[in-house]
């Protein structure tokens, strides 16, 4: 079983390309913490930190929609801890729904 996720990340990580916005977020029962990196890993912009709500998540895809226009890029993967990996175009409104929280 490991070895069919393992494979999966791999693929994952192998699209992956230049035009990549790559997000993480640190969840947290309150507020939340995102850092974006390029394709390399090489940090861009400041981290974010958001409550779980939705102005927060509101804040959290303005923030990304910002750096990608800074950048010049037109893909973002946004990692949720171990929850959600989604892709979102640049011409694509893109909503993030964690586990557990409705509403």
């Amino acid at each position: 079983m490991n070895f069919k996720i393992q494979n999966k990340q791999n693929q994952l990580i192998e699209r992956i390309t230049d035009q990549h916005l790559v997000v993480g977020v640190d969840i947290a029962q309150h507020v939340h913490v995102a850092r974006a990196v390029n394709y390399r890993g090489i940090v861009i912009g400041k981290p974010l930190s958001f409550e779980n709500n939705e102005e927060g998540f509101t804040r959290l895809l303005n923030w990304i929609k910002e750096l990608k226009q800074m950048k010049n890029l037109d893909t973002t993967i946004v990692k949720l801890r171990e929850f959600i990996m989604t892709y979102c175009r640049v011409d694509t409104n893109c909503a993030v729904k964690l586990p557990g929280k409705v509403g």
